[in-house]
């Protein structure tokens, strides 16, 4: 194949923790995109790059598997993209099968699998740097020789660490014919298993000449961080300081959002003159796009810790620590990682739920997903906060009160996603409950430029959600708020003579009983789109709610003159349950092939969210005064 015919088609492969995904951003950096396959919700990595020869080369990450043999849906479709399964996804000219060096035994069973698909394969024996520390010595030619495949030598966090691989990758072009489209797979009988098991052990006799030894520093730190009581308070600490930082960290760069919007808005209305035009710019696209773009740094602060506790390895050891505890309510140790996910997006955290192969774990995790506070509520929560929460420090000026006031919201969810679950497993999702069975990787430093990619992909994702979605919802609604126009002599603001305005003072009298007005009912319509939506949908409504007075600097500010505490409190209430967002319903009823469960989930969010709200305004009305 010359450099001038189509790229090269490479797919990497291996098991969870083996450092592909590193391996998959040294290679392509920046040059990357995420989609999804065609017809499921899997999510699809996509890069390329140019090799040393100049040959352009297409790489795919596919979701790590310990076998071909497995059946939850994200390990199903790395066979399936292996075998060419996928109408419109051509099979891999050349599969990289990357190992972790320091676990030859567990890893090299994937590669005789692979090897039976008669595709060309390189074997990259990543982590090599990790495996030297701890004593490992391997005869990489006697491993290749016993293997029948090239194996290349790679650390995807050092510089220069994949210069192998590339070398590997050009040596095999000039004999690379293209592959078919499928290829005949029949899954391994159990004979064959013990086949491969013994054909490892012989490879490895002579070709492991040292094994790794287990790294002593992991084991000191599992015997704090593993503890039933020591291990649990570490957890809830680091989730305490991520909810504080959340907070203070993101203060500045807000500020600055905040006043480069209002500066802009302010803009627009000195220089354009009074219209509809200047009313779409400044009330219904500045205040409603802006007021969402200003939570960007709090976003990127969650998912930093996020990325930061997965890369360095903790992430499954709090999975191990909490398997007890979610065993407890019938959940799956392996519910945890999904459920985490959630706090940033409950659709990835959703889709990641395909890694729990029993159907009714599976389901009771989707269920509960929502529950966890994702990051989409962060905007509404800051709102509502900084409002009416004072900005003070409370147990002698250690614990910001705004923080702590977010940390319990994001428990109250946690604990309503521990009960939710505890009733469906006891009720409708009834089953033997499996043993958590997950492989701990060593503790390691989390590499920058990994976290630093994922973090310009949020944004990216994050700032493209709020100039479509966003955009177009606050234009809609701008024109439902601006027509019709107010007849003459009419009193009162523009909206309230508006689409708008009727459909808000439509369903005030159904959710009056939770102490909402007629401006909340409004955005909570366009809410449904997206949960950061209706604080878009506030500063739109508030800012052509004029009616003589200047409207607040801020819409914190109009809040805390317009709404009662009680109010402000069940809304918070409200949000920590509702299904604010289509798309998540839609992926539910992706990923159950099924519109029941997606139903039963609106359906009972719904139900809980209006209770909360019911009884937050009454408790606190009666407690504090309406």
């Amino acid at each position: 194949m010359s450099a001038a015919a189509a790229a090269l088609r490479i797919a990497l492969v291996g098991n969870p923790n083996c450092g592909k995904t590193a391996l998959f951003n040294v290679l392509t950096g920046s040059r990357q995109k995420v989609a999804n396959y065609p017809g499921v919700t899997v999510e699809r990595k996509l890069g390329h790059f140019v090799s040393p020869a100049g040959a352009r080369v297409e790489v795919l990450d596919l979701p790590g598997t310990y076998s071909l043999r497995s059946h939850s849906p994200d390990q199903a479709v790395t066979r399936d993209v292996m075998l060419g399964r996928f109408e419109h996804e051509a099979a891999p000219d050349v599969v990289v099968c990357v190992v972790n060096a320091t676990n030859l035994r567990l890893n090299l069973n994937l590669l005789l699998e692979l090897r039976r698909l008669n595709r060309p394969i390189i074997l990259a024996l990543n982590m090599m740097d990790v495996a030297e520390q701890r004593g490992c010595r391997i005869d990489v030619a006697a491993l290749a020789a016993g293997l029948g495949v090239p194996v290349v030598p790679t650390v995807a966090i050092r510089r220069g660490g994949t210069a192998g691989l590339l070398e590997q990758i050009d040596r095999l072009l000039p004999t690379l014919a293209r592959q078919p489209g499928a290829c005949d797979w029949a899954e391994p009988s159990a004979g064959e298993l013990r086949g491969f098991r013994r054909e490892v052990d012989r490879i490895l006799a002579d070709s492991l000449l040292t094994a790794a030894r287990p790294p002593e520093l992991t084991r000191r730190i599992d015997r704090v961080l593993l503890h039933p009581l020591a291990g649990t308070l570490f957890l809830l600490l680091v989730l305490f300081l991520v909810f504080q930082a959340v907070f203070t960290w993101a203060a500045t760069p807000m500020d600055l959002i905040d006043a480069g919007m209002t500066a802009l808005q302010e803009a627009v209305r000195n220089t354009m003159p009074d219209g509809p035009l200047r009313s779409l710019l400044a009330d219904g696209v500045i205040a409603g796009v802006g007021s969402v773009l200003i939570f960007l740094p709090q976003i990127l602060i969650l998912f930093l810790f996020i990325q930061v506790l997965e890369a360095s390895g903790y992430m499954t050891r709090a999975a191990f620590l909490l398997d007890r505890l979610m065993g407890g309510v019938g959940l799956h140790g392996r519910a945890f990682i999904p459920l985490l996910s959630s706090f940033a997006c409950a659709i990835p955290g959703i889709m990641a739920a395909r890694t729990i192969e029993n159907r009714a774990d599976r389901l009771v995790t989707i269920m509960i997903a929502p529950l966890m506070t994702c990051s989409a509520r962060l905007p509404v929560y800051t709102l509502i906060i900084a409002a009416f929460i004072p900005a003070r420090r409370v147990a002698g000026g250690l614990i910001g009160l705004q923080g702590l006031v977010m940390f319990a919201l994001y428990a109250t969810g946690i604990v309503a996603a521990l009960a939710v679950a505890f009733v469906l497993k006891r009720t409708t999702l009834r089953g033997a409950r499996e043993p958590l069975l997950m492989e701990l990787p060593p503790y390691r430093w989390p590499n920058p430029r990994d976290v630093l990619l994922g973090l310009v992909e949020r944004a990216r994702t994050f700032l493209w959600r709020a100039g479509t979605t966003i955009f177009a919802i606050m234009v809609l609604l701008w024109f439902l708020a601006s027509w019709p126009a107010p007849p003459e002599g009419a009193t009162g603001s523009a909206i309230d003579h508006s689409l708008a305005g009727m459909i808000g003072h439509a369903l005030a009298p159904l959710l009056a009983p939770v102490g909402f007005n007629w401006q909340i009912a409004i955005a909570l319509v366009p809410g449904m789109a997206a949960r950061e939506v209706l604080v878009a949908a506030l500063g739109t409504v508030y800012a052509m709610s004029e009616t003589g007075e200047a409207l607040q600097s801020t819409l914190a500010g109009a809040l805390a003159a317009d709404w009662s505490l009680p109010t402000a409190l069940a809304l918070l209430a409200w949000f920590v349950f509702a299904p604010q967002c289509v798309s998540t319903l839609g992926v539910v009823r992706r990923e159950t092939n099924s519109w029941r469960w997606p139903l039963i989930m609106f359906g009972y969010l719904m139900a809980l969210a209006y209770a909360a709200a019911f009884v937050t305004f009454r408790v606190a009305s009666a407690l504090l005064g309406g």
